[in-house]
């Protein structure tokens, strides 16, 4: 049998589960669509539908640039990664504070008037936190499929897919608990102020990846 025909090594396999389940538990991989959810009082299935979509274009992006080493160059992708993942602490600063301040808005206005204004469509939101998660690849799983394809094209297919499966799966399920578990808080005030408290707290993690480097 010629290497080109070979499946993916059990030692690669394990590896690929383990970089999708590892990374993502991360709080920005997580921590931002349960506050939101909370703050925007989504179900639990529907910060899931919303994890999951953005945890798709999270993957999508990190399996093209590690495709993209195979004809490039893997110190090439590499650095072009790095190079996207290094806006990710920016990106969760901008968008905590930005959320942050719509949510302060929407509270004063509700505080003024004293009558409780409908949320804006959450369209907006969504699309954010999807193109927010497209622009931070996972810059190791470019090694570990330039390894698998050196078995074969049906090989590195195999690594990208059991690496989406765990990235998915943990990435959704984190986001879940801890948006089931902040809806058990009951506070006057998050009714009030839980957008601006879910930039904040967005913010926060923004700047642990971006400055602290977590």
């Amino acid at each position: 049998m010629t290497p080109s025909l070979e499946p993916l090594s059990p030692a690669l396999a394990l590896a690929a589960l383990t970089l999708g389940a590892l990374h993502t538990l991360a709080p920005d991989h997580w921590l931002p669509f349960a506050a939101v959810g909370r703050a925007r009082r989504w179900s639990v299935r529907r910060t899931g539908l919303v994890t999951a979509l953005c945890g798709v274009g999270h993957v999508t992006v990190s399996a093209a640039l590690a495709l993209s080493a195979l004809w490039l160059g893997a110190a090439v992708m590499e650095n072009r990664g790095e190079r996207l993942t290094g806006l990710t602490g920016l990106l969760l600063l901008a968008f905590g504070a930005t959320y942050g301040l719509w949510g302060l808005w929407q509270a004063t206005r509700r505080r003024l008037s004293g009558v409780a204004h409908e949320p804006t469509s959450s369209r907006a939101t969504v699309s954010s936190l999807f193109v927010l998660f497209a622009l931070d690849p996972c810059v190791p799983l470019i090694p570990l499929v330039v390894a698998a394809a050196a078995m074969g094209a049906g090989a590195a297919v195999t690594a990208i897919t059991l690496y989406a499966a765990a990235t998915l799966g943990t990435m959704t399920l984190l986001a879940v608990t801890a948006r089931a578990g902040a809806g058990a808080l009951r506070a006057p005030w998050l009714d009030r102020w839980g957008h601006a408290a879910a930039g904040a707290l967005i913010l926060l993690v923004g700047w642990m990846v971006g400055i602290l480097e977590i």
